[in-house]
Protein backbone atom coordinates (compact mmCIF):
# COMPACT_ATOMS: atom_id res chain seq x y z
CA UNK A 1 0.00 0.00 0.00
CA UNK A 2 1.35 3.42 -0.95
CA UNK A 3 2.48 5.82 1.79
CA UNK A 4 1.61 8.83 -0.39
CA UNK A 5 -1.62 10.45 0.80
CA UNK A 6 -1.62 13.36 -1.62
CA UNK A 7 0.19 14.52 -4.77
CA UNK A 8 0.17 18.27 -5.33
CA UNK A 9 1.36 19.72 -8.63
CA UNK A 10 2.50 23.32 -8.95
CA UNK A 11 -0.26 25.68 -10.03
CA UNK A 12 0.93 28.85 -11.78
CA UNK A 13 0.22 32.13 -10.00
CA UNK A 14 1.02 35.62 -11.28
CA UNK A 15 2.45 38.04 -8.69
CA UNK A 16 2.79 41.29 -10.56
CA UNK A 17 5.24 40.71 -13.41
CA UNK A 18 6.54 37.43 -12.02
CA UNK A 19 5.09 33.95 -12.48
CA UNK A 20 5.45 31.51 -9.60
CA UNK A 21 4.34 27.95 -8.92
CA UNK A 22 2.04 27.63 -5.92
CA UNK A 23 2.40 24.43 -3.87
CA UNK A 24 0.70 25.24 -0.57
CA UNK A 25 -2.00 25.88 0.47
CA UNK A 26 -3.97 23.31 -1.52
CA UNK A 27 -7.73 22.84 -1.49
CA UNK A 28 -7.55 19.54 0.38
CA UNK A 29 -4.35 20.23 2.33
CA UNK A 30 -3.95 23.63 3.96
CA UNK A 31 -0.76 22.91 5.91
CA UNK A 32 2.01 20.35 6.31
CA UNK A 33 3.10 20.59 9.93
CA UNK A 34 3.51 24.35 10.54
CA UNK A 35 4.23 25.04 6.82
CA UNK A 36 1.28 26.96 5.39
CA UNK A 37 2.50 28.47 2.12
CA UNK A 38 5.13 27.48 -0.46
CA UNK A 39 5.83 29.23 -3.77
CA UNK A 40 8.42 28.06 -6.29
CA UNK A 41 9.85 31.13 -8.08
CA UNK A 42 11.31 30.58 -11.55
CA UNK A 43 13.67 29.58 -12.93
CA UNK A 44 13.44 32.66 -15.11
CA UNK A 45 15.90 34.84 -17.00
CA UNK A 46 15.45 38.56 -16.38
CA UNK A 47 16.88 41.20 -18.70
CA UNK A 48 17.96 44.76 -17.94
CA UNK A 49 14.33 45.95 -18.15
CA UNK A 50 12.85 43.19 -16.00
CA UNK A 51 13.46 43.27 -12.25
CA UNK A 52 11.91 41.96 -9.07
CA UNK A 53 9.98 44.85 -7.54
CA UNK A 54 7.61 43.94 -4.72
CA UNK A 55 6.85 47.13 -2.74
CA UNK A 56 6.23 47.08 1.02
CA UNK A 57 3.47 44.70 2.04
CA UNK A 58 2.45 43.40 5.49
CA UNK A 59 2.49 40.06 7.31
CA UNK A 60 1.22 38.83 10.66
CA UNK A 61 1.29 35.48 12.48
CA UNK A 62 4.07 33.77 10.54
CA UNK A 63 7.75 33.55 9.67
CA UNK A 64 8.81 33.92 6.04
CA UNK A 65 11.67 31.78 4.74
CA UNK A 66 13.39 32.84 1.52
CA UNK A 67 15.85 30.39 -0.04
CA UNK A 68 17.38 31.08 -3.47
CA UNK A 69 18.98 28.69 -5.95
CA UNK A 70 19.88 31.50 -8.35
CA UNK A 71 19.67 35.28 -8.25
CA UNK A 72 19.72 38.00 -5.61
CA UNK A 73 17.02 39.90 -3.72
CA UNK A 74 17.37 43.01 -1.58
CA UNK A 75 15.20 42.69 1.52
CA UNK A 76 14.12 45.75 3.49
CA UNK A 77 11.68 45.77 6.41
CA UNK A 78 10.10 47.91 9.09
CA UNK A 79 12.78 46.94 11.61
CA UNK A 80 15.32 48.81 9.50
CA UNK A 81 16.83 45.64 8.03
CA UNK A 82 18.44 46.08 4.61
CA UNK A 83 20.22 42.95 3.42
CA UNK A 84 20.85 41.22 0.11
CA UNK A 85 20.14 37.51 0.04
CA UNK A 86 22.27 35.37 -2.26
CA UNK A 87 21.91 31.74 -3.40
CA UNK A 88 22.30 29.23 -0.58
CA UNK A 89 21.57 31.76 2.16
CA UNK A 90 18.46 32.02 4.34
CA UNK A 91 16.31 35.04 5.14
CA UNK A 92 13.98 34.32 8.05
CA UNK A 93 11.60 37.15 8.92
CA UNK A 94 9.19 36.64 11.80
CA UNK A 95 6.16 38.88 11.45
CA UNK A 96 4.53 38.21 14.81
CA UNK A 97 2.07 41.01 15.52
CA UNK A 98 2.98 42.73 12.27
CA UNK A 99 5.79 43.76 9.94
CA UNK A 100 6.06 45.21 6.43
CA UNK A 101 8.85 44.44 3.98
CA UNK A 102 9.88 44.93 0.37
CA UNK A 103 11.75 42.63 -2.03
CA UNK A 104 13.59 44.09 -5.01
CA UNK A 105 16.42 43.38 -7.40
CA UNK A 106 19.58 44.96 -5.92
CA UNK A 107 20.51 48.26 -7.51
CA UNK A 108 23.82 46.92 -8.86
CA UNK A 109 21.97 44.27 -10.90
CA UNK A 110 19.00 46.25 -12.18
CA UNK A 111 20.53 47.13 -15.55
CA UNK A 112 21.98 43.74 -16.47
CA UNK A 113 20.81 40.25 -17.39
CA UNK A 114 20.19 37.98 -14.40
CA UNK A 115 18.43 34.82 -13.24
CA UNK A 116 15.90 34.19 -10.47
CA UNK A 117 15.05 30.84 -8.95
CA UNK A 118 14.10 29.97 -5.40
CA UNK A 119 11.49 29.15 -2.79
CA UNK A 120 9.29 31.48 -0.76
CA UNK A 121 7.83 29.79 2.30
CA UNK A 122 5.54 30.77 5.18
CA UNK A 123 5.73 28.97 8.51
CA UNK A 124 2.84 29.67 10.87
CA UNK A 125 3.67 30.68 14.43
CA UNK A 126 2.23 28.78 17.41
CA UNK A 127 -0.81 30.49 18.90
CA UNK A 128 1.03 31.71 21.99
CA UNK A 129 3.62 33.50 19.81
CA UNK A 130 1.53 34.81 16.92
CA UNK A 131 1.51 38.29 18.51
CA UNK A 132 5.23 38.33 19.37
CA UNK A 133 7.49 41.23 18.44
CA UNK A 134 8.72 41.01 14.84
CA UNK A 135 12.29 39.83 14.23
CA UNK A 136 14.70 39.14 11.38
CA UNK A 137 17.52 36.61 10.97
CA UNK A 138 19.95 35.99 8.10
CA UNK A 139 22.10 32.87 7.78
CA UNK A 140 25.01 32.52 5.39
CA UNK A 141 25.39 29.31 3.39
CA UNK A 142 28.42 28.25 5.43
CA UNK A 143 26.39 28.49 8.66
CA UNK A 144 23.91 25.80 7.62
CA UNK A 145 24.66 22.21 8.70
CA UNK A 146 25.77 20.19 5.66
CA UNK A 147 26.99 16.59 5.50
CA UNK A 148 27.19 13.53 3.26
CA UNK A 149 25.95 10.03 4.03
CA UNK A 150 26.15 7.08 1.61
CA UNK A 151 26.71 9.38 -1.35
CA UNK A 152 23.78 11.69 -0.54
CA UNK A 153 24.46 15.33 0.29
CA UNK A 154 22.29 16.82 3.03
CA UNK A 155 21.78 20.43 4.02
CA UNK A 156 19.56 21.50 6.93
CA UNK A 157 18.08 24.86 6.03
CA UNK A 158 15.81 25.28 9.05
CA UNK A 159 14.78 23.33 12.14
CA UNK A 160 16.15 20.14 13.66
CA UNK A 161 16.53 16.63 12.28
CA UNK A 162 19.01 13.74 12.15
CA UNK A 163 20.86 15.06 15.21
CA UNK A 164 21.55 18.43 13.56
CA UNK A 165 20.11 21.88 14.17
CA UNK A 166 20.02 24.88 11.86
CA UNK A 167 20.90 28.28 13.35
CA UNK A 168 17.61 29.68 12.02
CA UNK A 169 15.50 30.52 15.12
CA UNK A 170 12.30 28.53 14.56
CA UNK A 171 9.42 28.60 17.05
CA UNK A 172 7.99 25.08 16.84
CA UNK A 173 9.39 21.59 16.04
CA UNK A 174 10.01 21.51 12.26
CA UNK A 175 12.52 20.69 9.53
CA UNK A 176 13.37 21.91 6.06
CA UNK A 177 16.01 19.58 4.62
CA UNK A 178 17.72 19.41 1.23
CA UNK A 179 18.88 16.09 -0.27
CA UNK A 180 21.04 15.84 -3.40
CA UNK A 181 22.28 12.70 -5.11
CA UNK A 182 24.30 12.32 -8.31
CA UNK A 183 23.70 8.56 -8.45
CA UNK A 184 20.62 6.37 -8.10
CA UNK A 185 20.11 5.82 -4.40
CA UNK A 186 17.53 4.29 -2.05
CA UNK A 187 16.69 6.56 0.88
CA UNK A 188 15.29 5.31 4.16
CA UNK A 189 14.61 8.40 6.23
CA UNK A 190 11.31 7.61 7.94
CA UNK A 191 12.83 6.95 11.36
CA UNK A 192 14.27 10.51 11.34
CA UNK A 193 11.07 12.36 10.42
CA UNK A 194 8.43 13.54 12.87
CA UNK A 195 5.01 15.11 12.66
CA UNK A 196 3.66 15.62 9.15
CA UNK A 197 6.05 15.33 6.22
CA UNK A 198 6.06 16.69 2.69
CA UNK A 199 8.56 16.04 -0.10
CA UNK A 200 9.14 18.47 -2.97
CA UNK A 201 11.04 17.41 -6.10
CA UNK A 202 13.09 20.25 -7.54
CA UNK A 203 14.97 18.29 -10.21
CA UNK A 204 15.36 14.66 -11.20
CA UNK A 205 12.80 12.14 -9.98
CA UNK A 206 11.99 9.68 -7.22
CA UNK A 207 10.28 6.31 -7.23
CA UNK A 208 8.24 4.74 -4.47
CA UNK A 209 5.92 1.71 -4.55
CA UNK A 210 6.67 1.31 -8.26
CA UNK A 211 5.48 4.82 -9.16
CA UNK A 212 7.80 7.56 -10.44
CA UNK A 213 7.32 11.23 -9.52
CA UNK A 214 8.72 14.20 -11.43
CA UNK A 215 9.84 17.78 -10.69
CA UNK A 216 7.26 20.33 -9.55
CA UNK A 217 5.35 17.69 -7.60
CA UNK A 218 4.86 17.80 -3.85
CA UNK A 219 4.12 14.53 -2.07
CA UNK A 220 2.52 14.38 1.37
CA UNK A 221 3.14 11.24 3.42
CA UNK A 222 0.36 9.34 5.16
CA UNK A 223 2.85 8.23 7.79
CA UNK A 224 6.19 10.04 7.89
CA UNK A 225 7.84 7.15 9.74
CA UNK A 226 7.37 4.91 6.68
CA UNK A 227 9.16 7.18 4.18
CA UNK A 228 11.33 5.09 1.85
CA UNK A 229 12.00 5.85 -1.83
CA UNK A 230 14.62 5.74 -4.57
CA UNK A 231 16.22 8.93 -5.88
CA UNK A 232 17.23 8.88 -9.55
CA UNK A 233 20.65 10.19 -10.51
CA UNK A 234 21.06 13.99 -10.40
CA UNK A 235 18.04 14.50 -8.17
CA UNK A 236 17.40 17.29 -5.67
CA UNK A 237 14.50 17.10 -3.21
CA UNK A 238 13.34 18.93 -0.12
CA UNK A 239 11.74 17.41 2.95
CA UNK A 240 9.69 19.77 5.07
CA UNK A 241 7.28 19.32 7.93
CA UNK A 242 7.04 18.95 11.66
CA UNK A 243 4.49 18.98 14.43
CA UNK A 244 1.04 20.21 13.41
CA UNK A 245 -0.78 22.79 15.51
CA UNK A 246 -4.00 21.89 17.35
CA UNK A 247 -5.78 25.03 16.06
CA UNK A 248 -6.78 25.85 12.51
CA UNK A 249 -5.33 28.86 10.73
CA UNK A 250 -7.09 31.54 8.72
CA UNK A 251 -5.41 33.21 5.75
CA UNK A 252 -6.30 36.48 4.13
CA UNK A 253 -3.79 37.87 1.62
CA UNK A 254 -0.47 37.98 3.57
CA UNK A 255 -2.05 37.52 6.99
CA UNK A 256 -2.13 34.27 8.98
CA UNK A 257 -3.91 33.98 12.32
CA UNK A 258 -5.81 31.69 14.65
CA UNK A 259 -8.81 34.07 14.66
CA UNK A 260 -10.69 36.18 12.16
CA UNK A 261 -10.50 39.06 14.64
CA UNK A 262 -6.71 39.24 14.29
CA UNK A 263 -7.07 39.20 10.51
CA UNK A 264 -9.61 42.04 10.59
CA UNK A 265 -7.37 44.10 12.87
CA UNK A 266 -4.40 43.57 10.56
CA UNK A 267 -6.49 44.67 7.56
CA UNK A 268 -7.50 47.85 9.38
CA UNK A 269 -3.92 48.53 10.47
CA UNK A 270 -2.66 48.22 6.89
CA UNK A 271 -5.45 50.41 5.48
CA UNK A 272 -4.49 53.07 8.02
CA UNK A 273 -0.74 52.47 7.48
CA UNK A 274 -0.15 51.69 11.15
CA UNK A 275 2.66 49.25 10.39
CA UNK A 276 6.20 50.54 10.93
CA UNK A 277 7.34 52.04 7.61
CA UNK A 278 10.14 50.47 5.59
CA UNK A 279 13.08 52.92 5.46
CA UNK A 280 13.95 54.00 1.94
CA UNK A 281 10.55 53.01 0.52
CA UNK A 282 7.74 55.34 -0.55
CA UNK A 283 5.41 52.83 -2.27
CA UNK A 284 3.20 50.17 -0.72
CA UNK A 285 0.83 47.47 -1.94
CA UNK A 286 -2.74 48.36 -0.97
CA UNK A 287 -5.06 45.89 0.69
CA UNK A 288 -6.67 43.88 -2.11
CA UNK A 289 -10.41 43.97 -2.74
CA UNK A 290 -12.20 41.43 -0.57
CA UNK A 291 -12.88 39.09 -3.48
CA UNK A 292 -9.18 38.91 -4.34
CA UNK A 293 -7.94 38.11 -0.86
CA UNK A 294 -6.93 34.54 -0.16
CA UNK A 295 -9.44 33.58 2.50
CA UNK A 296 -9.99 30.11 3.83
CA UNK A 297 -12.63 29.10 6.33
Amino acid sequence: MSNISLIIEERPRDIGNFLVGRLLPFSSKRMVGPFIFIDHMGPVNLNEYHNIDIPPHPHIGLSTLTYLFEGNIMHRDGLGTAIEIEPGQVNWMTAGKGIAHSERTPERLRHSDKQMHGLQIWVALPKELEQMEPAFFHAGEDELPAWETDGVQYKLIAGSIMGRQSPVPVYSPLYFLELKSTVKQTIRIGNELYGEAGLYILEGSIETDGVSYAPKELLVAKNSSLCEFTMAENTTIYFFGGDAFPEERFIYWNFVATSRELIEQAKQNWREQNFAPVPGETEFIPLPPEAQGVKFK
